[in-house]
């Protein structure tokens, strides 16, 4: 069979996408400092939680290295006289957990490193530019007339995938970028398949997809190199900002929020719908759509990271679809993610939160049309459009498009089925996490009701009838057994006097844990 059920042996593939969440148990006053003891936590299951421990200093420094993303995060304010006071600390403990809950509820925050070594130092302590440089330099080892000019630091938004300027030797203004990336816990092909579908990727043709220059990899990595373009992504349009700036600095606070122009959207999402048809046809897995991998060349996308499926690497949105279960394949995590970006292309910015209840007032009725069939609660409750559904929407119908590029793709037969079987344990995976988590919300609403200050006094309420009924059945039974006692009497039989019977206790039921 061409495909691992297991990542290999040793080797522990993380998905960094699930969300950490982080609260503050204690805190402990020493000589000069307090301590702040705080339990993390990965995902919906306690099991998978642990202590950390932080100083104020250490707050203070992950905030200064947040700076970067332009964003005003509430860290409280430093104090040098009367900061190891009780009820000082008890403040500064609730003005720090408010900044741990923005910095996790932030989507880029969020996935970024450095907030994850702060709250998971034993999982995120390489240096992984390190591990990418040594990589690299191995590859050019045999591959010579390579040359990097410079790493891009941060640009992407991914921990375990790094990116170096480029040139050929021979060609020295020609500029093109290298990508690196580790596997990822949904990579489910066999090395041999693996590194053959990754070197099959330079063939690939298509006028909407990003033409990749060279591709190798091995058991553990592969690495590609793509022409360098000066003007960017299509969230580099969006958000007017330079390619080479790292991540945080280009998307967390832009500065002017402004969409594009409706031929624009129309244009753009034509064609992306257009190369994503093209792939599920194919039967080639994408589900990494998101504006910063569509690469724009005049007025044209082409789709990047082609290979992240490849690798098993988790997608963008991944926490945002794994909480709704209709969302369970592939093609249905392109959609939704289609929903994401036309979002960004038509408001300049994504949406505060999904599902979208409301849409604000958008150039035309028909972008509504579309968004509401991707992005809105009736959506994520009963299912995607298909790609195909969506370019008979009007919004896409009208648009024509003229290329003379004709698609080329060949897929072996084999690695055809090996494909097949590694879609099918990436949707496995889906499916459970989603099963986990719809689960633990049915927990949590039950748990959040059976806890509510209205059914308290409901079950306080039914207590106290219950302890009335008792009562007075009690009475009742005491009167009969007194009335067949004076028969008894009158009758000339002996019969020692019975004594009441003692009630009964009230129900516990009020005094239950909640």
């Amino acid at each position: 069979m061409a495909f691992m059920e297991k990542p290999p042996a040793g080797k522990v593939l993380l998905d960094d996408t699930v969300p950490l969440t982080a609260a503050i148990e204690a805190s402990q006053s020493l000589q000069s400092h307090t301590e702040y003891i705080i339990r993390v936590q990965r995902g919906i299951s306690v099991e998978n939680s642990w202590q950390i421990v932080r100083r104020y200093s250490d707050f203070d420094l992950l905030n200064n290295s947040l700076q970067i993303a332009g964003l005003s995060l509430p860290l409280p304010p430093k104090k040098l006289i009367g900061n190891m006071d009780r009820e000082f600390i008890a403040e500064r403990q609730k003005g720090l957990q408010n900044y741990l809950n923005v910095i996790t509820t932030n989507h880029i925050l969020s996935n970024c490193e450095l907030v994850k070594k702060f709250l998971d130092p034993n999982n995120y302590s390489a240096n992984y530019t390190e591990i990418a440089l040594q990589q690299v330099s191995m590859f050019f080892r045999s591959e010579p007339k390579w040359e990097v000019v410079e790493p891009l630091k941060d640009i992407g938004w991914r921990i375990r995938k790094k990116y170096f300027l480029m040139k050929i030797k021979n060609q020295p203004k020609e500029r093109l970028v290298l990508s690196w990336a580790d596997l990822g816990p949904d990579k489910y092909l066999s090395d041999k398949d693996f590194q053959c579908l990754i070197k099959l990727l330079p063939s690939c043709l298509h006028p909407y997809i990003y033409r990749v220059t060279f591709a190798t990899a091995n058991e553990s990595s592969a690495l590609l190199i793509r022409m360098f373009n000066e003007k960017g992504t299509l969230k580099d349009l969006i958000y007017k900002a330079k390619p080479k700036d790292p991540f945080l600095r280009k998307y967390c606070n832009p500065k002017k929020i402004q969409g594009l122009e409706l031929q624009q959207i129309k244009t753009y999402g034509r064609q992306i719908l257009e190369v994503l048809k093209f792939l599920h046809d194919k039967g080639f897995p994408y589900g990494h759509l998101h504006a910063s991998n569509v690469m724009l060349e005049g007025d044209t996308c082409r789709l990047l990271d082609l290979e992240n499926s490849l690798l098993g690497l988790p997608s963008f949105y991944r926490s945002y679809f794994a909480q709704f279960r209709k969302i369970n394949t592939l093609e249905s995590v392109d959609v939704h993610c289609f929903g994401h970006l036309l979002y960004e292309m038509t408001y300049g910015r994504p949406p505060d939160s999904v599902p979208v209840d409301s849409f604000p007032p958008a150039p035309s009725m028909a972008v509504v049309a579309v968004l509401e069939s991707t992005l809105s609660c009736e959506a994520c409750k009963n299912g995607m459009p298909t790609v195909s559904r969506l370019l008979q929407m009007p919004l896409f119908s009208d648009v024509l498009l003229t290329t003379s590029e004709k698609p080329q793709f060949k897929i072996p037969t084999k690695l055809k089925e090996a494909l097949r079987i590694a879609k099918e344990c990436i949707e496995k995976r889906l499916i459970e996490e989603q099963k986990q988590i719809h689960q633990h919300r049915r927990l949590t609403r039950a748990q959040s009701h059976h806890g509510s200050e209205e059914e308290r006094k409901k079950r306080k309420i039914l207590a106290r009838k219950k302890s009335k009924r008792s009562a007075v059945e009690n009475s009742e039974e005491h009167s009969a057994k007194y009335s067949n006692s004076n028969n008894s009497a009158g009758s000339g039989a002996s019969s020692p006097l019975t004594s009441p019977s003692s009630p009964t206790p009230p129900s516990t039921a009020e005094h239950a844990p909640f």
